[in-house]
């Protein structure tokens, strides 16, 4: 089997989000597989539409070396700027609007294709800071790697794999945490939401998975993150709700018993205390983008 076969270069089911898809197959090359690579000028000749509340199989990865990009990854809104990135770990819902002014790489891979280095990368983790801020130097070499990468797409896929773990650890040398704290409890507790957001709502379900305090377990998470774990578990619980409203043709009541609601009413009050408006006019807005 060839070098090319082994990194699959695309995957379609990888791909899950509607709204980019379209623009995955006109840029990706044809086959089966887990990686692409494209300038982001590039990308932008094709998006020309804002990308609603997402989410993919795949990491994606984000650097500028021109401009500003704005994107919202799970609750939070982060901008970069030249020499620096975001990283969209797998299954994390993510969205952004158009009209960004910006220039750089986008890049977009399967855990697969790391062979077991994936662990290693606390970016790509659910709980990590997808935020990397390069120093000159450094943003010199992770430059080189992604036109390396690129010219390697365009032809056989041979050094791809080893290519994007180098990048992967260069980059891992400008990574801070999002605290200085050590907080192996709280990324627990992320991972947890991550997984079990449609069947657990209560912060006393998270305590007990844990084997702590409900006390202990507001406390800790409110010191360090600065947000109660009762509202870690709503914005989790509307993201996830947001996701199915722009990728699914559920109805509102399907949506609710999806993320773990019997009642749809009190669904749409939650989600339009953190939306501002019900569910059903958010789906409305999505349509019309």
């Amino acid at each position: 089997m060839s070098a090319k076969k082994e990194i699959e270069i695309y995957d379609p089911n990888a791909f899950t989000d509607r709204f980019m898809e379209p623009v995955f197959k006109s840029i990706l090359k044809p086959g089966i597989g887990k990686f692409f690579i494209v300038r982001v000028e590039d990308m932008y000749r094709h998006v020309t539409h804002a990308v609603p509340a997402s989410r993919g199989t795949t990491h994606s990865c984000l650097y500028l070396t021109e401009g500003e990009a704005i994107m919202k990854i799970g609750s939070e809104c982060y901008t970069i700027h030249k020499d620096e990135m975001l990283f969209v770990p797998a299954g994390q819902v993510f969205s952004f609007e158009p009209g960004q002014v910006n220039k750089g790489y986008f890049c977009n891979f399967h855990s697969d294709i790391l062979a077991g280095e994936h662990g290693k990368f606390e970016f790509l983790q659910v709980w990590g800071n997808p935020l990397i801020r390069l120093d000159v130097q450094r943003s010199q070499f992770v430059l080189h790697l992604f036109r390396r990468m690129l010219l390697d797409y365009t032809q056989d896929g041979a050094v791809i794999q080893p290519y994007l773990v180098t990048l992967l650890s260069e980059v891992k040398q400008s990574y801070q945490p999002l605290s200085a704290t050590n907080q192996p409890l709280v990324n627990r507790f992320k991972e947890l939401i991550f997984s079990k957001i449609k069947i657990l709502h209560q912060v006393s379900d998270y305590a007990s998975l844990l084997n702590i305090t409900p006390n202990h377990l507001n406390k800790t998470v409110k010191a360090i993150t600065g947000k109660s774990p009762t509202k870690w578990i709503d914005e989790a619980i509307v993201q996830e709700a947001k996701a199915l409203l722009t990728q699914s043709d559920h109805t509102i009541r399907e949506v609710a018993n999806e993320v773990g609601f019997e009642d749809p009413s009190y669904f749409t009050r939650l989600f339009k205390k953190y939306e501002g408006i019900p569910p059903s006019d958010f789906r409305k807005m999505i349509e019309k983008s």
